[in-house]
């Protein structure tokens, strides 16, 4: 009880938040990427916003890369600050393009993983991620 107000930082205990939260919110968000999934390689007709006007099936391919594949990386640790930045472009025009007009409702959601996931690129894996195991092996080598 003695440590609940304290205000040092415990490196450990951040580093099993990071591992913690970088798990939580990408598994929340790989929901999103599965159906985005099933749609690209499903047999009905794909409906998605053509945001550049590349075309539906393209749009619908980077939303894919960002929301599932991205996602996978973050939950491993791998890359982590490099699969963040397609995933905050995707809640970026989530919430203030797709979203813009539906009113805070509906921008909240794409909002909050915006926040996460400019955290996880601020921060990074933390040591209980693949970057750290990849980083700790190469200085070991040289």
């Amino acid at each position: 009880m003695k440590n609940t107000y304290s205000t040092n930082i415990n490196l450990p205990q951040i580093d099993f938040a990071l591992l913690f939260f970088r798990i939580g919110i990408s598994a929340l968000m790989l929901v999103h990427g599965i159906s985005k999934v099933i749609m690209l390689f499903g047999s009905e007709e794909i409906v998605f916003v053509d945001l550049f006007g590349i075309g539906e099936e393209p749009t619908l391919a980077l939303a894919v890369f960002a929301e599932f594949i991205c996602s996978i990386l973050i939950i491993i640790g791998l890359g982590t600050k490099l699969a963040a930045i397609p995933l905050i472009i995707t809640m970026v025009v989530a919430a203030f393009y797709i979203h813009a007009t539906d009113g805070w409702g509906r921008q909240e959601l794409p909002v909050f993983y915006l926040l996460g996931y400019l955290f996880l690129f601020y921060t990074g894996s933390g040591k209980y991620s693949l970057d750290h195991f990849l980083l700790k092996r190469k200085k070991e080598k040289s």
